[in-house]
């Protein structure tokens, strides 16, 4: 498409789509769905979800003025076509790139996102706090919440259709049902949802037997009763929705998702209506696109999105990795390996078994791996249950998401004394998915907590051993990695015996001491090769744990460096450059000024992980210069303490 056509040429706004005829409305879809599909060729980005929203978000937009009244989209990954509408067409080209549009919903972009959106199950809850706070300031507006069927079974969006049952504020939930949070939907929401879509009928049924019970004559209070009671049974049975009408939501549907003048003759009947409504519409992951509608999954992001245009479905040269692999595939082959000699492994995923590398373990050992959905809350108070029945839990969740169980970290895992693993995926800079992605808080969330232990792979060879020792370790151990692909040529220095709390010295020198932590040992390798081109010689730490840390080790080398840099891709703020100052002042260990370098203080926006590592100055080049500084600094400090004036002295 590289000419816009006219239709959607002509669009620019939501006032735009408007004085278009609903006639047109399917042409200006198949448009929209062909610019996702070329930009996302280009750019990444997700590709499914997108293309099974078109419909629907022509329709919200025909119907709604959300320059006034409020859009929020759960998850957010699905916004495009809401993007391309509201006044960002000629912007679309730079989706995900460094400084262009992000792939989610971003309140500093349009007036039309009232939320930097990224996590599940959020939507009804902020949705239902703008409406109460309608209600407090006298504005007048409809309040709309897209929700998806996987992202509708977690724990906070049934606190908030609880509450707003309760509440009864004018609240419209969609609930855009298509049978996929990234994998398949599990659990018993998605076999409720499963009979909902087979009983189209029901709804007619059901108003032919409430028209016969209510001609059957009552002869008394009892029969009044059973009746009654015969009614609800009924309702329960035939009616979709029941659940939702009992949380106290108004439901209307089930109707098609793609069927655009239904849609928006829907909107239009109910926008009007009082109180907490769910619309349940049925959308096709994937719709329009062959590959993505078979394969959903291997489609839902963006390094699916690379094969676009193959005839397979398979990653094609470009995007092969030349033989690499990645942490993650580490992680999954390792496991498989521990777990054929171990029966009581068993692995626990919130609905990412592919993206966690755990769709192999599921289709090794079906019944020893646990997809709970999108639940990490839950996912973590299960673990600590099989532990305690004499299992050996592996939860393998994004860094980004395991935050959001924190309190069962607490009190489900560290408190209990659990034997679970923690394999924290997307650790450190994530990249395209932005602010709300970046795995860079995990060190801080969990190693002030008593009872956690912390380490981090460098390599594929020292992540082998590494999870080896954290299942066979009694207690939470976490290990961190990257998304990313492990170094291409790995030091058998790192592929050592495992010892709790035990670090590695790489290299000696007497410059200086470079501590590097994960994933960011190899490239503080590469900068102190850099330095000793120029004569500079510093130590090399690979720390391996940043809990508990080798006391021995690094109080060594603060006693005789001049300066030691802790190095890691992780928010400088609480991770393990801040672990390692507390313990060299905690000892009193006098010379050497511990400095740090990691993620800023500040939300990391979208972009190449290569070009964010540049940005925050965590690549081999700014690790470099940054030691180079504080040597020449430390240098001219010395110096002018034994060279100075009389005056200085």
């Amino acid at each position: 498409m590289e000419e816009m056509s006219k239709l959607l040429d002509s669009v620019d706004s939501p006032e735009d789509l408007k004085k278009l005829g609903i006639r047109g409305l399917p042409l200006l879809a198949q448009e929209i769905r062909d610019l996702i599909t070329e930009t996302v060729e280009k750019t990444g980005g997700h590709l499914a979800s997108n293309l099974g929203v078109v419909e629907l978000t022509l329709a919200l937009h025909h119907v709604f003025d959300f320059s006034k009244d409020r859009l929020v989209w759960d998850v957010g990954h699905q916004c495009y076509t809401h993007k391309i509408l509201t006044g960002r067409k000629a912007l679309f080209g730079t989706l995900r790139q460094h400084g262009g549009l992000c792939g989610f919903p971003d309140k500093n972009e349009s007036i039309y996102d009232p939320f930097h959106s990224g996590h599940a199950g959020t939507a009804i809850s902020t949705a239902l706090g703008l409406a109460c706070g309608d209600s407090h300031t006298g504005e007048d507006r409809h309040i709309v919440a897209v929700v998806g069927d996987g992202a509708i079974a977690t724990g906070m969006a049934f606190e908030a259709l609880n509450h707003g049952g309760v509440l009864e504020k004018n609240l419209l939930v969609i609930l855009n049902d298509n049978e996929m949070s990234i994998s398949p939907s599990v659990g018993a929401m998605a076999g409720y949802f499963n009979r909902i879509r087979q009983s189209k009928i029901f709804g007619q049924m059901r108003r032919e037997v409430k028209a016969i019970l209510e001609k059957i004559p009552l002869i008394g209070a009892r029969v009044q009763t059973g009746i009654h009671h015969l009614q609800e049974i009924i309702a329960k049975g035939l009616v979709p929705g029941y659940l939702f009408e009992e949380l106290g939501f108004q439901y209307f549907g089930p109707v098609s998702g793609h069927k655009i003048k239904t849609l928006i003759k829907t909107l239009n009947l109910i926008k009007g209506r009082e109180g907490p409504k769910l619309l349940h519409i049925f959308t096709q992951k994937g719709r329009g696109h062959g590959l993505a509608t078979r394969h959903p999954a291997r489609y839902h992001s963006h390094k699916a999105a690379a094969p676009v245009g193959t005839e397979t479905g398979k990653v094609t040269k470009e995007f092969r990795r030349q033989g690499r692999k990645t942490y993650t595939e580490a992680f999954s082959d390792t496991l498989i390996k521990l777990a054929e000699k171990d029966s009581r492994i068993v692995a626990i995923t919130a609905a990412m078994p592919d993206g966690t590398g755990l769709d192999r373990f599921a289709e090794r050992f079906p019944d020893r791996c646990y997809d709970v959905g999108i639940g990490e809350q839950h996912a973590v108070g299960l673990a600590c249950g099989l532990s305690a029945a004499g299992m050996k839990p592996v939860v393998a969740i994004y860094s980004t998401f395991l935050q959001r169980a924190y309190d069962q970290l607490f009190h489900e895992l560290c408190l209990q004394d659990a034997n679970v693993t923690l394999a924290i995926d997307r650790a450190g800079i994530v990249g395209g998915d932005g602010a709300t992605h970046q795995g860079v808080f995990d060190i801080a969330y969990l190693r002030h907590i008593p009872g956690s232990v912390l380490m981090a792979a460098c390599d594929a060879g020292e992540m082998e051993k590494m999870l080896e020792f954290a299942i066979r370790t009694h207690g939470v151990v976490a290990l961190r990695y990257p998304r990313a692909a492990c170094p291409e040529r790995s030091m058998e220095r790192c592929h050592g015996p495992v010892a709790m709390g035990k670090g590695v010295l790489l290299r000696d020198g007497s410059d200086g001491a470079i501590v590097a932590y994960g994933a960011m040992v190899y490239p503080v390798l590469e900068a102190a090769g850099l330095l000793a081109a120029e004569g500079i010689n510093p130590a090399v730490v690979n720390a391996r744990f940043a809990k508990p840390l080798d006391e021995e080790l690094f109080i060594n080398l603060a006693g005789r460096q001049p300066f030691i840099l802790a190095v890691e891709d992780h928010s400088v703020t609480g991770g393990f450059g801040s672990a390692l100052a507390e313990l060299i002042t905690d000892r009193g260990v006098a010379g050497a000024a511990i400095l740090r370098l990691g993620v800023p203080e500040r939300f990391i926006e979208h972009g190449d992980r290569g070009v964010l590592l540049k940005e925050t100055n965590l690549s081999p080049q700014g690790i470099y210069e940054r030691f180079k500084n504080v040597s020449a600094e430390i240098r001219g400090r010395v110096g002018k303490l034994r060279f100075g004036t009389g005056r200085e002295r």
